[in-house]
């Protein structure tokens, strides 16, 4: 049984949680997209922590860390990270982000190289290359992206019904798993969503996700990203890899699991474990 220990840790202004397993191999930092914590990785990190130090992070404003008042875009959540891997000592690190996380990651693999020595993007798109479609509701684009950036109407709408929003609608219109996101899950998710001030993580790196695309751009073109990119896409899908080919470069390795929704760490962990291992350790030994 691999223990997974909890901790807290204070830098650029807030506390972050974060939890961690293993013991030896090179390190992994997982990050969370909405509405997610790092609890949506509970079944990822056992399978990773066999050969590899895992570390998943609540990110500022989401979980069980800080969310008072103050900025909660982008940039500064790619501050927050890089402060915490020098906070760990454990860099570089193999990063892995997903969903609305993709802004974030993407600002740390490209300002701070010395911190990452891969990067992989899960079902994960950017502003700039995209990403700003799924707020156009006109083309099919989701409904609570608009909501989540609107000052005040996420906390006027979703309080109080934060288990009637994840249980019945979000989790089951993205999930193609029968029962992977279950009873438990969606308690936990629940639980630091109906906080006081719970809805500033997401409704933050929602409303940056809609005015940063040209200097997401910017950060593509130079410095850009100059670690190995594996990019995982779920459903048979390619927007996550045509989305890192146009950002990256058209030398990434691309991974697209079939009969998976949006939410591979929980529907398919074992698949994701194997995709990234063998990522990591191709990493791993060129290095």
């Amino acid at each position: 049984m691999v223990e997974i220990s909890h901790h807290r840790v204070e830098v650029n202004g807030t506390a972050l949680h974060y939890v961690a397993a293993g013991t030896s191999g090179s390190p992994i930092l997982l990050v969370h997209g909405f509405p997610e914590t790092w609890w949506a990785f509970r079944k990822l990190i056992p399978l990773l922590a066999a050969e590899h130090r895992v570390f998943a992070v609540d990110l500022r404003g989401f979980g069980d860390s800080g969310n008072g008042q103050g900025e909660y875009d982008s940039a500064t959540s790619a501050e927050d990270l890089h402060r915490l891997i020098a906070a760990l000592g454990v860099g570089p690190v193999h990063l892995s982000g997903q969903d609305i996380a993709g802004a974030t990651v993407f600002r740390l693999a490209v300002e701070h190289p010395e911190d990452v020595r891969s990067f992989t993007a899960i079902e994960m798109g950017l502003p700039g290359f995209g990403l700003e479609a799924l707020a156009d509701v006109t083309r099919g684009g989701a409904w609570y992206i608009g909501v989540l950036a609107a000052e005040g109407v996420p906390e006027l709408l979703f309080t109080g019904h934060e288990r009637e929003l994840l249980g019945d609608l979000l989790f089951p219109s993205m999930t193609a798993v029968r029962g992977a996101v279950g009873e438990d899950d969606v308690e936990e998710f629940a639980r630091t969503y109906s906080r006081a001030g719970g809805w500033r993580g997401a409704t933050g790196l929602y409303r940056s996700m809609l005015r940063e695309g040209e200097e997401i751009r910017a950060l593509a073109e130079s410095p850009g990203v100059v670690v190995p990119v594996l990019a995982v896409d779920a459903g048979g899908g390619s927007f996550t890899s045509g989305t890192m080919k146009r950002a990256v470069s058209d030398d990434i390795t691309a991974v697209s699991l079939e009969g998976v929704g949006h939410y591979v760490a929980m529907e398919a962990p074992e698949e994701l474990a194997k995709a990234v291992l063998e990522f990591t350790g191709r990493v791993d030994a060129a290095r």
